[in-house]
C-alpha cells in the first residue's frame, strides 16, 4: 500500500495526471466480456479448470521423440533435491563424463556437499568483509562505488540490500570454478548429502539471521581491528553450524573404485586438491563464459561486480552475444564430446511431465483471447524473465543442413522428472530463454576470445539481468 501511495505521489508531483478507476472506466472493460451462452460456457470451462492443462499444445507432445544426432557420452541423472544448487550439480555434471572416460567407470558422481559447505563458509566471509568496508556508512547511504565498483547515479541500492542479500544457495559457473581452484573436489563417498545440504531452506534461514546479527556488531566496532577480531569470532560460530549441519569436510580421505571390466582398484589417500589434480585434471582457466542479453550491445565484455562467493575470486565475467553464436559454440562443443555449463528461464513454457521446452507449449493468449507479446530483450527490462536454473547442455539434433532444431539438457532433478531427468527443447526456445553458456575456449572463434582482453563495463549485481541459478 505505502508503494502505491508513493507512486501516486510521485505522478503528481512530476505533473502526470493520474487516472482513478471510474465507474466509465469499468464500464469500457466490461463491454469486452459477451454474455454469449458461447462465452458463459468458456467461462465455466475455463475457470473450473486448471489453465495449464486446457492451454497445452499437444501437437508439441507427439511430434518430439528425444532422438539427437549428436550427443555427450553421459550416464546417470544426479538430484539436487530441496535446494538451489544447481549451479554446483551442472558444473560437476560438466566434468563427470571426463572422469568416467578417463578410468572407464560405469558411474561416478562428485560430493556436492563438500562444496556446498565452503561456499557457505566463504559467502559467509565475503558478507562480512563487505560490512566492514561499508561500516562508517549510513544503512540507507548507497553503496554502490564501495561493493559494486560503479558509482552513485549508476547504483541505487543502499547497505540494507546487503543485509538483504547477505547468503543463499545460488551461483553460477564461476562461483564453482571460485571453490573447485581453492579447495578441491571429492567423490560422493567421500562428503555424502546430509538432510541439510538437501533441504537447505531452514540453514539458509538461520544463517541470515545469524549473519545480519553479526554485520551489527561490525558496524558497531570501534576500530577495524576490533572488527575483525568480531569476524574471526562470528565465523567460527557459522563453521560450527555448518559441521553440525552438513559434516566436517575431509581433509584426506581414501578411495577406490570398480571400472566398466569389474576391476577394482587399490585404495589410495588423496586430498580434495590432489584428487582433482589426477582424477579430473581440467584446467578451467580454458573454460570463458558467455551469454546473451540482447538489451545491451553485444560484443563487449561485461562483468557483475560483488557476483562471486569468495573474497578473492572471480566475478561473472562474460562477452555478450546474439543467440546463433552460442549456438554455434554449443554445436561445436556437444559434437566434440564435450558438456556445457548452460542456464535459462527453465520454467518458462515448460512441459515439465514430458520433459519439453518449447515457445508454444502453453497457449494461454489464444485460450484467454489476449495478446503475450513481449519479446526477450521487454521480458528482462521488465522482470518477466532471466536466467534462473543452471543445467548441462548435452545433445543438439540438426537438419539435413546442419542447422540446429532441437536440444537437450541433463537436468539435476532427479530421474522421476522430464524424461527420464532430461529436459529437451526446440531452437527457438533457446533463442528466447537461454542465457549463459561456458564452453572450452577451443570452440571459440579467436575474435571473440581476443574481447575478453579489452577493458570490461562494469554491472551492479543487482541489475534486473542478473540472478543466481538455482
Amino acid at each position: 500500500m505505502k508503494i502505491l501511495i508513493g507512486f501516486s505521489v510521485l505522478l503528481l508531483s512530476i505533473g502526470v495526471q493520474a487516472q482513478i478507476l471510474t465507474p466509465e472506466i469499468i464500464e469500457k472493460c466490461e463491454s469486452g466480456i459477451d454474455n454469449s451462452p458461447s462465452e458463459k460456457a468458456i467461462i465455466s470451462a475455463i475457470s473450473g479448470n486448471d489453465l495449464k492443462s486446457i492451454a497445452l499444445n499437444r501437437e508439441n507432445i507427439a511430434t518430439n521423440d528425444h532422438k539427437f544426432k549428436y550427443r555427450v557420452d553421459v550416464s546417470g541423472i544426479t538430484d539436487q533435491k530441496s535446494s538451489g544448487r544447481c549451479w554446483m550439480f551442472t558444473s560437476l555434471n560438466v566434468l563427470r563424463p571426463k572422469v568416467m572416460e578417463k578410468y572407464s567407470l560405469p558411474n561416478f558422481t562428485f560430493s556436492t556437499n563438500y562444496l556446498y559447505f565452503y561456499d557457505l563458509l566463504e559467502k559467509s566471509n565475503l558478507f562480512l568483509e563487505q560490512v566492514i568496508l561499508t561500516r562508517k556508512l549510513g544503512m540507507n547511504e548507497d553503496m554502490g562505488p564501495l561493493v559494486a565498483k560503479v558509482g552513485k547515479k549508476e547504483s541505487g541500492q543502499t547497505v540494507s540490500w546487503l543485509f538483504k542479500s547477505c547468503i543463499g544457495d545460488g551461483g553460477v559457473w564461476n562461483s564453482f570454478v571460485n571453490l573447485a581452484e581453492k579447495y578441491g573436489v571429492v567423490p560422493a563417498s567421500a562428503m555424502p548429502e546430509t538432510y541439510h545440504s538437501e533441504n537447505t531452506g531452514m540453514l539458509n534461514r538461520l544463517l541470515r539471521r545469524k549473519l545480519r546479527e553479526e554485520g551489527l556488531k561490525l558496524r558497531e566496532a570501534k576500530s577495524e581491528t576490533v572488527a575483525r577480531e568480531i569476524k574471526t569470532e562470528s565465523l567460527k560460530e557459522i563453521y560450527r553450524i555448518l559441521v553440525l549441519t552438513l559434516g566436517q569436510p575431509p581433509k584426506t580421505f581414501q578411495w577406490r573404485y570398480t571400472d566398466k571390466e569389474d576391476k577394482l582398484s587399490l585404495f589410495k589417500e588423496y586430498s580434495p586438491k590432489e584428487f582433482y589434480d589426477e582424477f579430473v585434471g581440467v584446467n578451467l582457466e580454458e573454460y570463458v563464459m558467455l551469454m546473451n542479453d540482447p538489451t545491451r550491445p553485444y560484443y563487449k565484455l561485461y562483468e557483475i561486480s560483488y557476483d562471486r562467493n569468495v573474497l578473492e575470486g572471480k566475478n561473472w565475467k562474460y562477452v555478450n552475444l546474439p543467440a546463433n553464436e552460442l549456438k554455434n559454440i554449443a554445436k561445436e562443443s556437444i559434437k566434440n564430446n564435450e558438456a556445457l555449463y548452460a542456464s535459462c528461464d527453465v520454467g518458462k513454457q515448460l512441459n515439465s511431465k514430458e520433459g519439453l521446452c518449447a515457445v508454444d507449449n502453453y497457449l494461454y493468449g489464444d485460450l484467454l483471447g489476449v495478446e503475450f507479446g513481449m519479446d526477450k530483450s521487454k521480458r528482462i527490462l521488465t522482470g518477466e524473465s532471466g536466467s534462473s536454473h543452471g543445467m548441462a547442455l548435452v545433445a543438439v539434433d540438426v537438419d539435413s543442413n546442419e542447422n540446429t532444431v532441437m536440444w537437450q539438457f541433463e537436468n539435476s532433478w532427479g530421474s522421476n522428472s522430464g524424461h527420464n531427468g532430461y529436459l529437451t527443447f526446440t531452437d527457438d526456445w533457446f533463442s528466447e530463454y537461454m542465457f549463459r553458456i561456458v564452453p572450452n575456449k577451443r570452440f571459440v572463434s579467436e575474435a571473440i576470445l581476443k574481447i575478453f582482453d579489452t577493458e570490461a563495463i562494469v554491472l551492479p549485481p543487482w541489475d534486473p539481468m542478473f540472478q543466481a541459478d538455482e
